[in-house]
């Protein structure tokens, strides 16, 4: 059986320099800063994403969050941006996880898979070798009007931890975590990290008090 270690912590759909700052004073590991998407909450302005980016600490990742299906619409996005990893909540229609590599040096390469069922492993690893990273959420890509994040639902933690045992590379688990579930989360999924947006959140807005209970329950496992 693994050791568990210290699970890191992001924080997306950050709104503010406000809100960056709160979350990182609690612990984050990551922040989340979210893009143009089809649905969804915490989409910011593209100025204030690099304004946010530009102002974490070394130590905190920014995450930029970005629907585009081309890699060269990525490139472009990460430029103004300056993140230091990009979050790919959808597939890649056009170029590949190669080229964005070659075009941004030194940036973090994330792939979401949305958990569905056992092909959501499939996907991981065949996709794991070409990332640095994979964020396991619950969105639905099939429909109309794509869900890419923030759905507030959890999903079948046992595909979850088989996608942690299947892959070398680190994975994220996220989809309806809160301080009352996540230290659950952890013990059954065993990811490297977590990732909440709605569970901290009251009106939209990121909740202290939710925000230190959500801490507490991680450092708790």
């Amino acid at each position: 059986m693994r050791t568990l270690k210290k699970t890191r912590v992001k924080i997306c759909c950050i709104g503010s320099m406000q809100e960056a700052r709160l979350a990182i004073e609690y612990g984050a590991a990551a922040i989340g800063l979210v893009s143009s998407m089809p649905s969804g909450p915490g989409v910011i302005a593209d100025g204030l994403i690099a304004q946010i980016a530009r102002a974490a600490p070394p130590a905190v990742s920014s995450f930029l969050l970005t629907c585009q299906p081309e890699a060269s619409a990525i490139v472009a996005q990460q430029r103004r941006a300056g993140a230091s990893a990009i979050q790919l909540c959808d597939r890649l229609a056009s170029g590949s996880y190669a080229e964005l590599r070659r075009a941004l040096p030194g940036v973090a390469i994330v792939q979401v898979i949305h958990v569905h069922g056992n092909e959501a492993v499939e996907q991981a690893v065949a996709v794991a070798a070409h990332v640095n990273g994979i964020l396991l959420d619950s969105g639905n890509q099939s429909l109309t009007v794509k869900e890419l994040g923030g759905t507030g639902r959890t999903h079948d933690w046992d595909v979850s931890r088989k996608i942690c045992e299947a892959v070398d590379v680190p994975v994220f688990l996220a989809g309806g975590l809160n301080a009352c579930n996540v230290a659950e989360a952890i013990r059954h999924v065993r990811p490297f990290g977590v990732d909440v947006c709605s569970g901290v959140r009251t009106g939209g807005k990121l909740d202290e008090a939710k925000l230190s209970a959500f801490f507490d329950s991680v450092e708790n496992v």
